[in-house]
């Protein structure tokens, strides 16, 4: 395969094609939506095959497209064709699933959901391939669109509204950050590609800027704090379908853009950005757990819980880029392999948590925990696939989350090595916290399945639930297997994430040779730490088999079963059983300074008391209310400019003609 590019754009095509067919013949058949999405799950696997296949191969393209003399530039490398890897493999599950469930969607949504979609997986593409300016920029903008639409296309509420509007709002702020971005990076060229940009000396106060503004743009994109605010507003409103592309895939390409840009286009690297880059992750990843704990809507919970993957991803970016600086280059690539590891195995567990909350949707009609509750008996099916998800997402060994959590811990460890005395100091605080954060993240997960699946109902129509259909449970199944497989055989995934990390910071691949053993995981020397999750498998399947013969002989016969003890009241309703919002309590009194917290206490004489306590995004209160307030404020004194009438206008508009004349004369 001489240039993957073309099968790529082969499958682009073939998505934009169905998207526009769909279109057309949703209007009359309601079922044709199955065989559209099935349709478009193949487009998946041939990119999929094309990512495996095609990896080691470099290809450019000039498509005659854009501004004249600045055509289309798209480009294939290890770095592209890994994020295209990870597009593929979470896209393939979710759009299986997704022929079923966006069957109940309202017969005028589904004109344009098909088209919108799969607007929405070629933008993705576009982007991961896009190797100049404008049409990265272009790709970027569609993205937002396409997704934007997906979001508010389905509800008309005003909270949809509201979320699509915040949404658009951030991407548009991204947008213009990455343009400026690259305007300081371009430096006056006339050519507008990646590869000038690379080959170009770039002033350290450009590239200071370019850097600063590169983190606000990509991190808006990535809910990287504190302009996170979108995230858990949009994933709510959005279909969990969509939740589970724009958590798992679109997120990812803003970690691209920070790996392509940091790494690969500017030229000059700086301690501080690498610094900068761990700080901001960790403090992304410690309050998105935090935020994740207090959640009782369960869409809210995951999207909190993708803001602190996002910053684990990022803080492990910067802990690359220091070991970048410090000239130790094997751990710099041991540090970005484990976060582009994390940022596939993120998209598989988060996807995959986020459709089994659209089966619980769908089966149940409530989204929050508090109503929620025993669905174990009524939905086996998807209580167990979830239950994959969440021991992946906790860091459950044998499975996928588990080796790029070990892997990232390992390389905060070799960081006590790190020659700088200051930055030496920091690395002890920053590896607690990077601990504190995964032990809080299993925490959230308990409360997530627990409060779902586990205890009783607390609704009495609960015990009408129906379990996921076929095909639902067969995109599921897709997202559970990898997160299996890449767990049992993390060195499938790392043939792919080491040479991407090596080529993205521009060393030799004999820095870090590829592991030869397929048994052992082996992060820099046998001597400090391996693991092998074949044998660790081996292991509970072994002791477990050997417990359950030892109460089988010695004990066959000799146990009494009888019923749980009650604590000596037997009349126990699920009003007893432990609620989300007890659940997160403890977080919530231990860190209640990084939260807002407001308190509805009940009168002492009211007949009907009522107690609500609500924790709220603190970010809210501190930066983005004053700046609503602001602009208000401006807006009203500005509004005394409009009076409704001609003759005013026309005098602003001859008054404006003779400032810029004077401007013009005065210089």
């Amino acid at each position: 395969m001489e240039n993957p590019l073309f099968i790529v754009l082969g499958v682009v095509s073939y998505w934009l094609t169905l998207g526009a067919l769909g279109g057309i013949f949703f209007r009359d058949k309601t079922q044709v939506i199955s065989v559209f999405f099935c349709l478009g799950s193949l487009g998946s696997l041939f990119l999929l095959a094309t990512s495996i296949f095609s990896f080691n191969l470099t290809a450019t393209i000039n498509i005659p497209l854009g501004i004249p003399e600045h055509p289309f530039i798209l480009h294939w490398d290890h770095l592209a064709a890994f994020f295209l890897l990870l597009l593929s493999l979470s896209s393939f599950g979710i759009s299986i699933f997704s022929s079923h469930y966006f069957r109940h969607v309202e017969q005028r949504s589904k004109s344009l959901l098909c088209f919108h979609y799969h607007a929405f997986l070629a933008s993705m593409v576009w982007v991961f391939l896009a190797a100049d300016v404008f049409s990265f920029l272009l790709a970027w903008e569609l993205m937002a669109l396409s997704s934007y639409f997906l979001i508010v296309g389905f509800k008309s509420e005003p909270e949809t509204r509201h979320a699509g509007f915040l949404y658009l709002l951030l991407a548009h702020v991204s947008a213009l950050a990455i343009l400026s971005s690259f305007a300081f990076m371009l430096h006056g060229q006339s050519q507008w590609t990646f590869a000038v940009i690379q080959q170009t000396h770039i002033p350290l106060i450009d590239a200071s800027m370019a850097l600063i503004l590169m983190v606000l743009g990509f991190g808006a994109k990535a809910g990287v704090v504190p302009l996170h605010i979108w995230l858990p507003e949009a994933h709510p409103a959005a279909p969990s379908p969509i939740s589970a592309l724009m958590s798992g895939v679109m997120l990812k390409t803003a970690i691209y853009g920070l790996i392509r840009v940091g790494f690969g286009l500017l030229g000059t690297h700086f301690v501080w950005s690498g610094i900068w880059l761990l700080i901001l992750g960790l403090i992304t990843a410690f309050f998105g757990v935090i935020l994740a704990a207090m959640q009782s809507d369960m869409k809210r919970l995951l999207a909190y819980s993708s803001i602190e993957n996002i910053g684990i991803i990022v803080a492990a970016l910067g802990l690359a880029q220091i070991f970048h600086e410090f000239s130790q280059n094997a751990l710099a690539i041991l540090t970005l392999s484990a976060a582009l590891f994390h940022c596939v195995s993120h998209a598989l567990f988060k996807g995959l948590l986020f459709l089994s909350t659209g089966s619980v949707l769908h089966a149940t009609g409530e989204r929050n925990l508090g109503k929620l509750g025993g669905l174990i008996r009524s939905m086996p099916w998807v209580a167990v696939l979830t239950l994959v998800g969440v021991l992946a997402i906790a860091g459950i060994p044998p499975l996928n989350g588990f080796v790029s959590e070990w892997l990232l811990i390992q390389a905060f460890l070799y960081s006590l090595h790190i020659p700088d005395p200051y930055i030496a100091l920091l690395m002890p605080v920053a590896a607690a916290v990077f601990v504190l954060v995964l032990g809080l993240a299993a925490y959230v997960m308990v409360k997530f399945y627990g409060i779902i699946f586990l205890g009783k109902p607390r609704e009495t129509s609960l015990v009408q639930a129906h379990d996921a259909s076929f095909v639902e449970k067969a995109g599921m199944l897709w997202l559970i297997s990898m997160c299996i497989f890449l767990g049992l055989f993390p060195f499938q995934l790392l043939k792919f994430a080491i040479p991407t990390a090596i080529t993205a910071m521009g060393n030799s691949p004999a820095l870090f040779p590829m592991p030869k053993s397929c048994l052992f995981l082996v992060p820099m020397s046998v001597a400090h730490a391996s693991y092998s999750p074949v044998i660790f498998l081996l292991a509970i399947v072994f002791l477990s088999g050997f417990l359950y013969g030892v109460i089988r002989i010695f004990y066959h016969g000799k146990i009494i079963r009888g019923a749980a003890w009650d604590c000596g009241f037997p009349a126990q309703t699920a009003r007893m059983q432990d609620t989300a919002e007890g659940f997160g309590q403890p977080i919530k009194q231990i860190f209640a300074s990084f939260l807002h917290i407001r308190k509805e206490l009940p009168n002492p004489f009211d007949q009907t008391p009522h107690y609500r306590v609500v924790a709220e995004d603190r970010f809210w209160q501190i930066l983005y209310f004053p700046i609503v307030r602001g602009i208000a404020q401006c807006a009203k004194k500005v509004s005394c400019l409009q009076q409704g009438r001609i003759s005013i206008y026309l005098l602003y508009s001859f008054l404006t003609l003779l400032l810029l004349l004077g401007w013009t004369l005065w210089r």
